[in-house]
């Protein structure tokens, strides 16, 4: 019999880069939070010269040029391969530090650049370095997680904004054929079971990586509970068995409950809070300094040159190899040499 089973809304904002987007898709969907919203930015790799609004979420970076709106990006945080600093040439600012992006979609590489027309503003490199690390530190909350560090002294370790729902004790899990007693957590974030005797052997499922919740008449092991995860979060068909029949009703109305809350509305887990913010424009009693931007209505603005932004597109012959003391590795040297690898920041995607 199936229970539960959702048409949900694909969360494409943090995995995809999208050029050109219609301006719906560059809406926050249910879940994601703008962090900030910095005016006066630069692409410089795609339209150098060309001011812009870059928008940093939960799931990722928005920069919509002024000029006309359907010339954007939108950089999902699980593309990016890394963030640093170093040099670029903006037409608006001469020679300046700017934040390159390195980002991976499909088998294409892309390199984006941008460039603060704020002088002495670094709120560009530090909200997008802290919201990615966020980001990067909070996969537990939208990925599936097997055999993961879950459980301290019999007990689930809670995430920020999670909690325990119900705790079923004497929960089966089915796997294999073969039968494995354990404990079932129900949160508002996800639904995790763990074995009784090996704590290391777990699943972590969130709502938002489930297709259905269901229940089969399985000739071994009787009615079972089964939760099917989405094909992009490997299309697991995880069985549990809970007695009595009366408390698997039980289980079975709750989860699906808390499955249609959490997959319609996730909660995604990436939080951060800027330091500083930027003071209301009513709060503000300095004259106020109105950019000087032309509204264009014709197609004066190309549309983005999507080959601009490949990495190394510009590349005609490899460069010098080098030492880099930092790293203790010889590498090929860079665009700017005098760029300091210290400021590199680098995370290593999850396997």
């Amino acid at each position: 019999m199936n229970v539960a089973k959702m048409q949900q809304p694909v969360v494409w904002q943090d995995s995809e880069i999208r050029f050109n987007a219609a301006l719906n898709d560059l809406e926050p969907r249910r879940g994601e939070d703008v962090i900030d919203s910095i005016n006066s930015v630069e692409d410089t790799k795609g339209n150098n010269g060309e001011r812009g609004a870059l928008c940093v979420t939960n799931l990722r970076i928005v920069w919509i040029c002024h000029k006309r709106h359907a010339v954007n990006l939108s950089i999902g945080y699980n593309s990016i391969l890394s963030l640093s600093i170093r040099k670029a040439k903006s037409r608006l600012r001469g020679t300046h530090q700017a934040l390159y992006v390195m980002a991976k979609f499909g088998n294409t590489r892309y390199e984006f650049i941008f460039t603060s027309l704020v002088k002495n503003s670094p709120r560009l490199f530090t909200t997008c370095q802290s919201v990615f690390r966020a980001y990067e530190t909070s996969k537990v909350y939208r990925n599936v997680k097997l055999r993961y560090s879950l459980i301290k002294d019999g007990k689930l370790i809670t995430l920020p904004q999670e909690e325990i729902m119900n705790v079923v004790q004497g929960v089966w899990n089915l796997s294999f054929e073969q039968g494995n007693l354990g404990i079932l957590v129900i949160t508002n974030v996800r639904v995790v079971w763990f074995s009784s005797l090996a704590h290391n052997y777990n699943v972590s499922v969130p709502y938002m990586q489930i297709s259905s919740i269901s229940t089969k008449i399985s000739n071994k092991f009787g009615e079972a509970l089964v939760i099917q995860t989405l094909s992009r979060a490997g299309g697991y068909m995880l069985g549990f068995r809970v007695e009595p029949q009366s408390q698997l009703q039980i289980v079975v109305r709750e989860l699906v409950a808390m499955f249609q809350v959490g997959a319609t509305n996730p909660v995604f887990g990436v939080q951060f809070e800027l330091e500083e913010k930027p003071a209301p424009l009513d709060a503000v009693s300095a004259t106020r300094v109105v950019d000087d931007v032309e509204i264009v209505d014709g197609d004066t603005i190309a549309p983005v040159n999507l080959p601009s932004y490949l990495a190394e597109a510009n590349k005609e012959q490899d460069r010098d190899v080098v030492f880099d003391e930092h790293l203790g590795l010889a590498i090929e040297s860079m665009l700017d040499e005098s760029w300091d690898t210290t400021q590199l920041f680098h995370v290593v995607h999850d396997e």
